[in-house]
């Protein structure tokens, strides 16, 4: 989908054809169209984040209003409200990026058309920064569920949370719509058992057990009579990070089948009203019950025994938020590799993060994000208390970049009721602003001092690397019109070890591709050496192949450097000439057999690519299973 000047336009076709109305008649998606995803999966592949949430958003806000005891837990509800009101503010304005940017990016692509080059790249940074600590923070929050209640697995979580790293990274290498049908169950479980808590606990005059924190110390502060701004803004500020995730939509619309902006849009607002749903349920049930928060033992697990009992229900719930939390890292391995897609095309990133594979999948973009969430699990030992101070500021930063630059688009476009929508921006923009400078001030000893220093050094490497691919742009004249192609003298050089059938198909290729062919051979000082050299030398001129041998000495058993030295010398005696090598390998029958090469042509291939600027030709024999 595309805008213009207001309208939704079919991408590609004349400004002001209209797309042709829907006749209820749905015909089979186009092969492409069968690896992206409807309104349905797009809530199950790209969601996960942001409904996984509710498992530690209220605990987050209890945690810290139990400072001022029994009173201060009287305003869970109201904090609860304030971060609601801007879910719903965020969830439309990212209705609005949907429908204006439809080539998603979000944040990104925003900044990038109304904020500038360098705004656009904070955005991304961080982004990037959010959706790497979220694989992190989600998985080893899985994981804690888990060994929380089997204690003896405590000591192996690291091994645990890479093994669900590989799971996750495994599904999402098969595709989007592979990686939404096999989370869709989990997630349904999940939601429709967060609701029927809430329904069920509503209906309860008490808690109807209290199995799950008996025995265990309460977490709860003296008690107070008054409660500052200070705590509201860190109670606040700790809630927030259960708004991770919503932007995650609007930054993977190209993921969507045909329209992708309604689709998306359908899915953000459905996250929208789930997840306020459910943090406003949670926050009433806790007000409800008295909740305590108590140590070793969940918020949410307090409320599911208090609703449900301690029986098989109370289970389902702690083994569903296990599941999804664990699988919560779906979300990012759904938005970033788009994000890095658009920054690799825009030449802030190695274009190879632009490539897709058959199933619509951003491959490298996949396994990088795998390689670097490893790396902060390890880094933490699989402990999420160590990485959640570093979680939401980064998200919260693209936030506000994103509603700024919105309200620069409608400035600029001013369609039809842009006032109203400008304002909705503007109005997100303060409120994201705000809560950005808060979870900052408010973590930042514990740890957003790192995400702080980590975001200019992101950018100064996009900046990087958009220098050298400039560099390389003038190099090429890329965007200019070359001299016409001129015929130069070739000569092909054969590296050649021994005579055999790969020898002689090596100089018949080479005779194709040359005017002149010399074969070059390796010899070293060694009496067997010497011998091998001299049988060479015999039995090429018995067999008279019609190309000279030329015999380059070296005093050590090298062969790389040896050939690149004779290639540079030829190369300057013939400054006219186009210099070529052809490295003859075998190619074996099976992958195994690969490890009985000597990997002479790869030794070779890199010291000539490092020394000179001679083109390397690599010919392949292969070697059938019923060869003689």
């Amino acid at each position: 989908m595309a805008m213009h000047r207001g309208k939704t336009t079919v991408a590609g076709q004349a400004p002001g054809t209209e797309e042709p109305p829907d006749t209820g008649v749905r015909t089979p998606p186009e092969a492409p169209d069968r690896h992206r995803l409807t309104a349905l999966q797009g809530l199950a592949a790209l969601s996960l984040d942001a409904m996984a949430s509710v498992a530690y958003g209220p605990e987050s806000i209890v945690l810290v209003l139990a400072a001022a005891g029994a009173y201060g837990l009287g305003f869970t509800l109201p904090v609860t409200l304030a971060i609601t009101a801007l879910l719903a503010v965020l969830v439309a304005s990212y209705r609005q990026v949907i429908a204006a940017f439809p080539d998603g990016g979000g944040s990104y692509a925003v900044a990038k058309k109304h904020l500038g080059r360098r705004t656009s790249l904070v955005a991304a940074a961080s982004l990037i920064l959010d959706y790497v600590l979220n694989v992190a923070v989600s998985v080893t929050a899985g994981v804690a569920a888990l060994t929380s209640a089997f204690p003896e697995l405590y000591g192996e979580r690291v091994w645990i949370c890479l093994g669900v790293l590989v799971l996750v990274t495994a599904v999402n290498l098969r595709g989007v719509v592979d990686s939404a049908k096999a989370f869709l169950v989990p997630t349904a479980v999940f939601v429709g058992s967060i609701l029927a808590m809430v329904v069920v606990g509503l209906l309860r005059d008490g808690p109807v057990s209290t199995a799950s924190a008996a025995g265990h110390a309460s977490a709860l502060g003296e008690g107070a009579t008054t409660v500052g701004a200070l705590l509201l803004l860190k109670a606040f500020a700790a809630g927030c990070s259960a708004l991770t995730g919503v932007e995650a939509v609007a930054n993977a619309v190209p993921s969507f089948r045909a329209p992708a902006a309604r689709r998306a849009q359908r899915t953000e607002v459905a996250l929208g009203a789930l997840l306020g749903v459910m943090l406003i349920g949670l926050s009433v049930l806790i007000g409800r019950f008295h909740l305590q928060p108590v140590e070793g033992v969940t918020v949410l697990a307090q409320l599911a025994d208090a609703s449900f009992g301690h029986n098989a229900a109370f289970y389902v719930v702690q083994f569903a938020t296990m599941v999804l939390l664990a699988l919560a890292a779906n979300t990012s391995f759904g938005g970033l590799p788009v994000l890095m897609s658009l920054l690799a095309r825009d030449n802030y990133l190695p274009h190879v993060f632009a490539l897709k594979a058959d199933r619509q999948v951003h491959r490298h973009g996949v396994v990088w994000l795998a390689l670097v969430s490893a790396a902060l699990l390890v880094f933490s030992g699989g402990d999420t208390n160590t990485l959640v101070p570093l979680f939401a500021i980064g998200v919260f930063v693209g936030f506000t970049i994103c509603q700024v630059g919105m309200v620069r688009h409608w400035y600029g476009e001013r369609p039809q009721g842009w006032q109203a929508k400008a304002v909705l921006n503007g109005f997100g923009a303060v409120l994201t602003g705000v809560s950005a400078i808060v979870v900052t001030a408010t973590k930042f000893v514990e740890g957003a001092w790192l995400i702080v220093l980590a975001l200019p050094l992101i950018v100064l490497a996009f900046e990087k690397i958009h220098r050298a691919y400039a560099q390389i742009g003038e190099r090429l004249q890329l965007g200019r019109i070359p001299q016409p192609p001129q015929r130069s003298r070739s000569l092909v050089v054969v590296p050649v070890s021994g005579l055999s059938r790969l020898t002689c198909q090596a100089l018949t290729a080479a005779r194709s591709l040359g005017d002149e062919v010399l074969a070059v051979t390796v010899t070293h000082s060694g009496p067997e050496d010497r011998q091998e050299a001299e049988a060479l030398r015999r039995d090429w001129e018995l067999w008279k192949p019609g190309v000279e041998l030329i015999e380059v000495s070296s005093d050590t058993r090298s062969l790389g450097r040896p050939v690149s030295a004779y290639v540079r010398e030829l190369t300057q005696a013939h400054p006219d000439a186009q210099v070529t090598v052809l490295i003859p390998e075998t190619e074996p029958a099976h992958l195994w057999q690969r490890m009985l090469q000597n990997q002479r042509g790869s030794v070779v291939a890199h010291a000539v690519r490092r020394d000179t600027d001679a083109v390397i030709c690599r010919l392949r024999f292969r070697i059938t299973s019923d060869a003689r």
